[in-house]
């Protein structure tokens, strides 16, 4: 895939995404009554607790990450994070009470869209410390050793230079920050029609790469005490409910029930991994 088309992509659909969470449309696109419920289910079955959910504010879960970095972090008041791909800000108001007034907490999107729920979700609770940013996570608009920790999502996964990514995480920390993130990889290789597809890529499952190479990424870019700390089979409940599975589901003319999702399910696997500088 071309590394601008994939890119554009991912800021479109998210950026959709962002639009359809405020009206009707988005319980259409999620094939549910009740999305915001769904968000929920999604987010115990990932790792956050029934706290975290109840206290951000509504409209910040989208429910479309894969674990809770947050919880790996070890979060002191005063701290500087940044969450890399902040999207509505789930994350960032979790850890908004952690830093408390005295720290900083930056969000950092490539989705205007996404960018702006964020700052509105931010407006209605006590997220002063909180800023969302405009950039890519590929080549972030920080400065270098500003951040005590790096999180991420579920993000990572959909850029086709994750070495890069890494990278930059580990420019913007300070000596001895650490880095906490939630991410897809693979246990074994996706059938073709799975990896070529740019709705596959914007639903973080054709552009999972094997957990091996994933790690070489993190070691590459000079972290040490590297770890995964859980991993588990992708829910397949995700995929169910993820449109843009369900778009690849209807191009390829199969049903997400069959024993065929369910392979494609058990081929990935969502990690949680830390690492220090």
């Amino acid at each position: 895939m071309i590394t601008d088309t994939v890119k554009k992509s991912v800021v479109e659909n998210y950026g959709k995404l962002a639009k359809a969470s405020q009206n009707k449309l988005f319980a259409k696109l999620l094939g549910c009554c009740d999305p915001a419920e769904n968000a929920n289910i999604i987010g115990k079955k990932i790792g956050y607790s029934k706290t975290e959910l109840d206290t951000v504010p509504e409209g910040a879960n989208l429910g479309v990450g894969c674990g809770n970095p947050s919880a790996l972090a070890k979060i002191k008041a005063g701290e500087t994070v940044v969450d890399l791909g902040s999207g509505a800000g789930f994350d960032a108001f979790i850890v908004s009470p952690l830093v408390g007034e005295k720290g900083k907490v930056i969000g950092i999107d490539l989705s205007e869209d996404m960018l702006q729920l964020a700052r509105k979700n931010a407006a209605k609770g006590p997220y002063s410390n909180t800023e969302f940013i405009n950039g890519d996570i590929e080549d972030l608009p920080l400065d270098d050793q500003i951040a005590d920790h790096v999180i991420s999502n579920c993000v990572i996964n959909l850029s086709l230079k994750k070495g890069d990514v890494y990278k930059e995480a580990y420019r913007v920390l300070k000596p001895g920050g650490k880095l906490s993130i939630s991410d897809i990889v693979l246990e074994r290789e996706l059938p073709d029609f799975v990896k070529k597809s740019l709705a596959g890529h914007v639903a973080c499952v054709s552009g999972a790469e094997k957990i091996e190479d994933y790690l070489r990424y993190v070691k590459e870019a000079g972290f040490k005490d590297i770890k995964i700390e859980s991993k588990a089979e992708f829910p397949l409940e995700l995929m169910l409910t993820d449109p843009n599975v369900m778009k690849i589901a209807k191009t390829m003319n199969f049903n997400l029930d069959s024993e065929e999702a369910k392979d494609i399910a058990s081929r990935v696997s969502s990690i949680s991994l830390s690492a220090t500088k």
